[in-house]
């Protein structure tokens, strides 16, 4: 069977700079997400195991681990890909831009691009402890929503896609930011991919049958 393997990064250590240092960048992608690539292969052989010895002792402790580490991987590898240059990202997705489609979803979901704005910046900032923000295309409703989710995993609407994600981890800002996470957080929408984010709602919404319904 396959395995979960660490992606490289679309740009250097320093492209990200002076938003996120070089330092984050290679400790953040190199060591943290690293972790969680192992940490879903080896939970995956533990459960192969357990299930070659039906010994079930620790599943809730293995299924845990799972969503722990499989969310934080697939989590950092959309990270990485939502953030360019402060010269080639950031501000607003426009129209003229090539992803007039993802602004008028926003617009129409939040009423205006500042209230998603608002909205993402407050639910990445107050995370209790460690957590993300996250803009998701919901498929029941085909509208967006703003996540805010705990660890990798916690607190999700099941079902949504993220195409949007913000790490407020600590490992991700501590650092150069110390413990001013609200002054990442703001910082973080000068790097934003909009092209990418508009690829990835594109790709949500092009999905048919995501969620079997009920009639």
């Amino acid at each position: 069977m396959p395995v979960y393997t660490l992606p490289e990064l679309p740009y250097d250590y320093s492209t990200l700079a002076p938003v996120i240092s070089p330092e984050i960048i290679e400790l953040h992608h190199d060591k943290h997400h690293a972790a969680y690539v192992k940490g879903a292969n080896d939970t995956l052989e533990q459960l192969a195991e357990a299930r070659d010895k039906e010994s079930w002792g620790a599943i809730n402790g293995l299924e845990k681990n799972l969503a722990f580490h499989l969310s934080g991987h697939i989590l950092h590898s959309i990270y990485w890909q939502n953030m360019t240059g402060p010269k080639d990202g950031g501000g607003e997705p426009l129209a003229q831009d090539g992803v007039g489609e993802l602004a008028d979803a926003i617009s129409e979901s939040f009423g205006s691009f500042a209230n998603f704005k608002a909205q993402l910046t407050k639910a990445s900032a107050t995370t209790q402890g460690s957590g993300w923000g996250v803009l998701a295309y919901e498929p029941l409703s085909g509208r967006l929503i703003v996540e805010q989710v705990y660890d990798h995993q916690g607190n999700v609407g099941q079902g949504s896609t993220p195409i949007l994600v913000f790490d407020a981890w600590e490992h991700a800002f501590y650092l150069q930011y110390k413990n001013q996470k609200v002054d990442f957080i703001e910082a973080m929408w000068q790097v934003v991919n909009w092209q990418d984010v508009a690829r990835r709602h594109a790709a949500a919404k092009s999905r048919a049958d995501v969620l079997l319904l009920a009639p």
